[in-house]
């Protein structure tokens, strides 16, 4: 009924140019919150299909669709359509790459390919920078070294890069290549005496480390292709973290960029659990979590 403002600077990447230009337009407010829907809804399963594609649990389930869901609602900063929720989905198409690496007949195809989606995803919004890190973490866990493969991934993570600044050359507007770099600023992007958004973000931590336990005592039982691709998703959460504190502007709407790695390991919590119990508590718990937020942004 009353969607939250959009709130993003034109500096973070193409589709925040987008967003800006567009969000004053009466149909935007009336559709925003069915389009966030939306993402949050193809991005929960197609992140649930993927890892039961690829095998990273004993059992197929969709605690890992439930989880992303739950999380997405759980600070008001992720409740609407914003940067960060889109470029998630870049974030996931990437990850499916990554996975295929193992694998891949033709390797230096899924790395070129790779590439292009990082530099897009990058330009599209600019914290996704720490994904050029993923990405070449994953190739030095998955593949033997092969120089010639790093610089097909570095030429595919540059591709997007040329191509605007062949555009913006071409049409003598080089000036504008300045707002292709990413803006760091050490911040902190909340009210560090919002006792409540403490409680949240220790609640998150909390399932994080459960799901994280559940993951290490399942480890050592895993493939090692499944063993890879859990590397890449602890590298993801590792690097995600300090977005939301270093990248300019970047606030608390950036930190969405945390529930793709976050939902994949809370889903161990909801998965190995002999008993119901713990389970049913993190479910609750974050229930509880997502009714407070909506009372907030009811008052």
């Amino acid at each position: 009924m009353h969607p939250i403002s959009n709130i993003t600077t034109e500096d973070s990447g193409l589709i925040s140019y987008l967003f800006r230009r567009y969000c004053n337009n009466p149909l935007y407010t009336i559709a925003a919150p069915f389009v966030y829907l939306a993402f949050i809804l193809i991005q929960s399963i197609r992140l649930n299909v993927l890892l039961n594609d690829l095998r990273m649990y004993n059992s197929s389930s969709f605690t890992v669709a439930m989880s992303y869901v739950l999380l997405s609602a759980i600070l008001p900063q992720w409740a609407f359509l914003s940067v960060a929720v889109v470029a998630n989905s870049l974030v996931i198409w990437i990850f499916i790459y990554l996975s295929k690496l193992y694998n891949s007949p033709q390797p230096k195809t899924t790395l070129f390919n790779t590439g292009l989606l990082v530099g897009l995803a990058f330009l599209s919004y600019h914290p996704t920078i720490i994904l050029i890190a993923v990405a070449f973490f994953a190739l030095a866990v998955v593949r033997p070294f092969v120089l010639s493969e790093w610089f097909v991934l570095l030429l595919g993570i540059l591709m997007p890069v040329y191509l605007i600044l062949s555009f913006l050359y071409l049409t003598d507007r080089m000036y504008l290549s300045l707002e292709l770099i990413p803006r760091l600023k050490f911040n902190m992007p909340f009210n560090h005496t919002d006792i409540w958004l403490w409680v949240k973000f220790i609640g998150i931590l909390l399932m994080l480390l459960i799901g994280l336990q559940y993951w290490s005592t399942q480890s050592g039982r895993m493939v090692i292709q499944i063993r890879k691709n859990w590397g890449v998703m602890v590298v993801m959460i590792l690097l995600t973290l300090p977005i939301p504190f270093v990248f300019n502007n970047g606030g608390l709407d950036s930190a969405v960029l945390w529930i793709v790695p976050l939902s994949a390991f809370l889903g161990n919590a909801y998965t190995y659990p002999k008993k119901a119990l713990l389970p049913n508590i993190l479910f609750f718990f974050s229930v509880a979590l997502i009714i407070h937020t909506n009372w907030l942004m009811c008052k």
